[in-house]
């Protein structure tokens, strides 16, 4: 079932599962919600969330709706290229490029998507709201917004040295 442009070794990160209890006429109803991200620690990566009674199956969909999502980013060896600011609604997430060493110094969303991503040295940090959701998005919304020294070249007309 595997498609062809998908990555083959794809690593599974469970962010967080929330419980909700919905109290209707019949009792009390329970399901569950769970944020994945999933990666092949290389430069894709993608975030899925899914809803389900189970644990497991909330898992699943999650799992199924983050490798949909999939995306490429740009690395530059084990770190990232330049500076950038990741925004989600009201999250916002700073990502710096670290030397060699310093490894991921991010919370839990964060580093869930810079690990699945590859990248091994960065400094960051997260203003605003700490929503899981958003933040882990905002990340994900950092890395794409990444360019390389080559694409600037190409789009300013000009040679950066």
């Amino acid at each position: 079932m595997a498609r062809s442009d998908e990555p083959v070794n794809i690593e599974e990160t469970v962010v967080r599962i929330n419980r909700c209890t919905t109290v209707t006429k019949g009792g009390k109803s329970m399901s569950f919600s769970a944020l994945v991200v999933v990666g092949d620690k290389n430069g894709s990566v993608g975030i899925g969330f899914g809803k389900a009674r189970e644990v497991p199956n909330a898992v699943n969909k999650a799992v199924k709706e983050a490798k949909k999502q999939m995306v490429r980013i740009t690395l530059k060896v084990d770190t990232i290229p330049h500076i950038v600011w990741g925004t989600y609604k009201a999250a916002s997430v700073f990502l710096k490029p670290a030397s060699p060493g310093t490894g991921i110094k991010a919370g839990a969303s964060v580093r869930a998507v810079l690990e699945s991503a590859g990248i091994k040295n960065i400094l960051t940090k997260c203003y605003g709201r700490r929503n899981p959701l958003n933040v882990a998005k905002a990340t994900l919304m950092g890395l794409q917004s990444l360019k390389t020294k080559e694409e600037v070249e190409q789009l300013r007309g000009v040679k950066i040295e």
